[in-house]
């Protein structure tokens, strides 16, 4: 069933709408199907190429950065907080790294500062 769900998605000629499509099918099969057949049948690489599958992981880079920031540097103000938001996953992945240079909240202002001006 899987892989004829798999073979009408590779005839969505739009392709965001196919990529979207992938995404919300490995979202929903994930409810009654393992990982690994999952992405055996569909393309890993149309749904990390989907709107919703990088918003997902952008959600997800935010909260955990969020989450680090807090605990490194008590409770973060909303200002900072809504300047992270609106970060890509991958800025804040390579904010995660940089957090460990960090010292304190205004090391925080000055990469964002730098990431804006670029």
């Amino acid at each position: 069933m899987l892989s004829q769900i798999a073979e009408e998605i590779a005839k969505i000629p739009d392709i965001e709408a196919r990529q979207n499509t992938a995404a919300y099918t490995e979202i929903l099969a994930g409810l009654r199907f393992k990982k690994n057949l999952i992405r055996q049948v569909l393309s890993e690489e149309i749904m990390q190429e989907s709107v919703i599958y990088q918003d997902i992981v952008q959600k997800e880079a935010f909260i955990y950065t969020v989450r680090f920031l807090n605990r490194r540097f008590s409770d973060i103000n909303l200002a900072l907080t809504e300047r992270l938001q609106v970060l890509s996953a991958q800025k804040l992945e390579d904010l995660g790294e940089a957090l460990l240079d960090f010292s304190n909240i205004t090391d925080l202002e000055a990469w964002l500062n730098q990431q804006e001006s670029d």
